[in-house]
């Protein structure tokens, strides 16, 4: 079966440039909650006119709901699925896991898509949103080929696949570098790409780090480069065959922030290829790289490589593709690209009203009638001027194919008659092909008791290090203390404190690791590990026979109450809250479970595919790196499991001297160590317990500023 071929729509323009060009479907933001606040995206008489437009000629339209939203946005961001639900939108891509939970709650008949801002990269994350409802779940940019097939082999649900743009560093719904250093969270559509900017890759001294096995398939020599987080463009138009033979049900281009010529250009190529069943010839391949690419492009992730050669950057005297985009616009003003074709019978009797049936290629058909025909007192009309008449329908969304005509002899109908009867016929065919369908929208399901948090919260913490657990760190008395799941590769003890272990299983893995990651959870367990920190959906089916506590990391990204309650269901025990959030809105969150927040630490700000130290250096993982801005700001990197990369905020977070967040109704506070010495992790903790004034070097993080 041929995949569907998704484009962008971030302007009116460009969803007609999407259609016209072959689009199968189109995806596009209306209202405040989508990944592309930047882009010009609908108003609400636009977004009508599209889904009217794209369904008279049978191309689905898919909204974006895809932000983290608040318990104060909830209601509105509900109303806005509610109101394109009845419009008769195809479907909603959702991230946030409380709105998820309320949209299939309220509007069951509504089909809903897993975002990719979802950080869906595993089988067992992609079965367990299918077995919540979504109908189609789009996996992580960074999937390999051999990834997919897995996935698809494995999920019931379709798997759709982006296949051509902009490839972010980090993995998508993880990032939150634009917010930390500039306010606008990646995760609510603000994004400003410092991805883009230059940064200089630094090397410290050895303090004990760790070396990451099994590195995958290097592209490219290491070396110098100024811009060190900046990926070229995807570009798998050569891999189309290929993903169609595997079950790949969507192919997704990137692109609306882009011009509606670029939107064009790119959704003709793939549709071309498509439709032809092959390759992209030099002058396609040409095309699309002079619509825009970043030093060409990459196909590294869809082929199991990381590396320098993944890298690339937009030059800023990039010529302008003006013939090229001109061609593109002069066919687009033309119009009549994309039309659907219709076969119609026609009966013309001497007593009997005139009637038209139009069918169309999808099973729809329709009847109209018009006047009775008159004697002819001068010129009968023909059966053929009949015919021709009726075959024009220039200026709409239709072409006729064939035309059955029934007419009496010597008959009489004026022309304005036959023609309206071609526009009557038209219009009832657009208006059933455009209706929405019946859903059904229930009430809002109440949330569960809040459970008020007695006291300050518990002091827990993380390490990163096997020498950050000391005997004087476990005297302070954590709660709870988490350690990295790879580290029991080489734990052979632990210390006995009065709080509990905790595994921290790997932000990003893959099918392949699990075997592995399941050996080490039993190892964990003997060694005393009574709990797991779920940061993914695809930890779930991982611990599910494991008997441990269950508790919600940050990556799960929770910014309202009722993402606590899908989480609950989950059998979660207790969740970390999204550091995004300000203390105001962490106060006024409904508590349905315990909740942490992380009140200090360097936060994490990206993780991604790509070791920056091996892109740069070679293979020197276990030596301590920093990526440093133009401002001097040096950025920690820390080599995390599959050698991949977390960069860590550039300042730790520190709230010891404040009471605030001791106010907040939390029930855990964590202290996030990364970088830390095993002295400075006891001496932060008494600090906490001690209101000790802040350190020279610290930051608010958006405890107090908040996010856009």
């Amino acid at each position: 079966m041929r995949p569907e071929l998704l484009s962008p729509a971030g302007s009116p323009e460009a969803l007609r440039s999407a259609v016209e060009c072959g689009a199968d479907a189109v995806y596009l933001g209306w209202g405040s909650f989508n990944a592309r606040q930047s882009a010009k995206n609908f108003s609400d008489e636009e977004f009508a006119q599209a889904l009217t437009y794209c369904h008279e000629r049978g191309v689905k339209v898919y909204l974006t709901l895809n932000t983290l939203v608040t318990d104060r946005e909830l209601d509105a961001a509900l109303q806005c699925a509610k109101t394109a639900s009845a419009l008769g939108v195809d479907a909603v891509l959702v991230q946030d896991l409380g709105l998820f939970d309320l949209m299939r709650s309220v509007l069951p008949d509504l089909p809903l898509h897993a975002s990719t801002q979802m950080s869906l990269f595993t089988s067992g994350g992609a079965c367990e949103v299918a077995a919540d409802g979504c109908e189609r779940v789009v996996i992580a940019r960074e999937c390999s080929r051999e990834d997919t097939a897995r996935i698809i082999k494995r999920c019931p649900a379709e798997i759709e696949v982006f296949v051509h743009g902009a490839l972010c560093m980090c993995y998508s719904g993880q990032c939150a570098m634009s917010a930390l250093i500039g306010g606008r969270s990646g995760n609510r559509g603000r994004c400003a790409q410092p991805c883009r900017l230059p940064y200089t890759l630094a090397e410290l001294p050895a303090m004990g780090g760790t070396r990451q096995a099994d590195p995958p398939p290097l592209r490219g020599k290491p070396g110098k480069n100024d811009y060190p987080l900046s990926l070229k463009d995807n570009c798998l138009a050569g891999e189309l065959a290929d993903m169609a033979r595997m079950g790949v049900a969507c192919l997704k281009l990137e692109g609306r922030m882009k011009r509606p010529e670029y939107v064009a250009v790119v959704t003709g190529v793939y549709a071309r290829l498509l439709r032809e069943q092959r390759g992209p010839t030099a002058a396609e391949f040409s095309a699309l790289e002079a619509a825009f690419s970043r030093s060409g492009f990459t196909d590294g992730y869809w082929q199991g490589m990381t590396g320098p050669a993944l890298f690339g950057v937009r030059l800023a005297d990039a010529p302008e593709p003006t013939e090229l985009f001109a061609e593109v616009k002069a066919n687009l003003d033309k119009g009549g690209m994309r039309t659907v074709p219709v076969t119609m019978e026609a009966s013309f009797q001497m007593d009997a009203p005139c009637s038209l049936t139009v069918r169309d290629g999808d099973g729809h058909e329709v009847t109209v009638s018009g006047p009775v025909p008159e004697t002819a007192r001068n010129r009968a009309v023909t059966a053929e001027e009949l015919e021709s008449r009726l075959k024009k329908t220039g200026g709409t969304a239709y072409r006729c194919e064939a035309v059955t005509v029934t007419a009496d002899e010597g008959i009489s109908l004026p022309a304005a008659a036959v023609n309206a009867l071609r526009r009557d016929g038209l219009a009832a065919l657009s208006a059933l092909r455009t209706a929405p369908p019946k859903r059904r929208v229930l009430p809002s399901p109440p949330l569960p008791e809040i459970l008020e948090a007695s006291g300050g919260p518990a002091l827990t913490c993380s390490i990163a290090r096997a020498d950050q657990l000391t005997t004087e760190l476990l005297h302070c008395g954590p709660a709870r203390v988490c350690l990295p799941l790879e580290l029991f590769e080489t734990l052979n003890a632990l210390p006995e404190f009065g709080g509990e272990y905790c595994a921290a299983l790997p932000r990003v893995w893959r099918d392949r690791d699990e075997t592995r990651l399941l050996a080490l959870l039993d190892r964990a367990k003997a060694l005393g590990v009574s709990a797991a920190l779920v940061g993914n959906l695809g930890h779930l089916p991982l611990l599910q026979e494991k008997g441990l506590s269950l508790y919600g990391d940050f990556g799960l990204n929770v910014f309202n109450g009722r993402a606590l309650g899908y989480l609950a269901g989950k059998g979660l025990k207790s969740v970390a809250l999204s550091f995004e959030l300000r203390g105001a809105q962490i106060r006024d969150l409904p508590k349905i479970l315990p909740t942490e927040a992380i009140v200090y630490g360097r936060l994490p700000l990206m993780i991604a595919e790509n070791c920056l130290i091996r892109n740069g250096n070679g293979c020197s993982c276990e030596n301590p790196h920093t990526l440093v801005d133009r401002t001097g700001a040096a950025f920690p990197l820390l080599s995390v499991w599959g050698h991949r990369t977390e960069v860590e905020n550039c300042k730790p977070l520190y709230l010891g001297d404040r009471d605030d967040w001791k106010q907040l109704g939390l029930h855990y506070a964590r202290l996030r160590f990364t970088t830390e010495s095993p002295a400075e992790c006891a001496r932060i903790f008494r600090a906490y317990q001690t209101g000790e004034t802040a350190p020279a070097e610290f930051t608010r993080g958006l405890f107090d500023r908040g996010v856009e």
